[in-house]
């Protein structure tokens, strides 16, 4: 019995200094890489303090840009659409132009440039209008399907009708609280014909009637039908 209680006496002498050893290893470590956790610490704390400078600052530019937009928009209202987007800088007003451009990631940037774009479209700059609704950021809901039909638009105006017709049918079947939407479905439709697929422009018109009966795009649909069929 004194034998064995010996040998357990020698195990738990080894399962101790392989935990000195274990914890010596441990200090070593952490003297050589505490410059290291040190330099982990502040990067982290810098990640923290760079996010909230970020978004405390998109706030600021956000207000700013609200600011801004508000004395901008009524030229825009007027159908002063250049001066819309240029501004006046003697009256210190800035245009659409250069409020999307330093704020366009904030929401009233974002707004500054789809109003950006309806001045293009509006002087008949298409191409310009078209890459204007694309990188206009706004909220889901009505304005984003306004910005989707307004790529529509500018696809029909430079005559890619086919590509119209899918976006104004993407914006007209997002959602049908969108009074809107029967207006979009039937410029789809339209769009569809001119590009010479007659029976899906005719297929729209009867969704058209379906689904939005007693619209004046439903009204105008069963005309447009018969019209297509010959």
């Amino acid at each position: 019995m004194l034998k064995k209680q010996k040998e357990l006496s020698k195990k738990q002498v080894k399962h101790k200094d392989d935990l000195v050893t274990s914890y010596e290893n441990a200090l070593s470590w952490f003297e050589v890489n505490k410059k290291l956790l040190g330099n982990v610490g502040i990067a982290l704390a810098l990640i923290v303090a760079g996010g909230w400078f970020y978004l405390n600052n998109q706030k600021t530019n956000n207000e700013k840009a609200a600011l801004d937009f508000a004395k901008v928009f009524v030229y825009y209202d007027n159908g002063q659409y250049q001066l819309a987007m240029n501004g006046i800088p003697e009256r210190n007003v800035r245009g659409l132009l250069s409020i999307a451009n330093d704020y366009g990631s904030t929401p009233n940037g974002g707004l500054a440039q789809f109003y950006l774009a309806n001045c293009y479209f509006h002087l008949g700059q298409y191409e310009k209008a078209r890459e204007a609704f694309d990188d206009a950021g706004v909220p889901d809901g009505i304005l984003e399907s306004s910005r989707i039909a307004g790529i529509a638009a500018c696809d029909e105006a430079a005559g890619r009708y086919a590509d119209a017709a899918k976006g104004f049918e993407k914006a007209g079947k997002r959602s049908s609280d969108d009074p809107n939407t029967p207006e979009y479905l039937a410029q789809a439709a339209r769009n569809y014909a001119k590009a010479g697929s007659t029976e899906q422009a005719i297929e729209l018109y009867k969704y058209i009637k379906k689904e939005h009966n007693g619209t004046a795009a439903a009204r105008e649909a069963e005309r447009n039908i018969e019209e297509l069929r010959g």
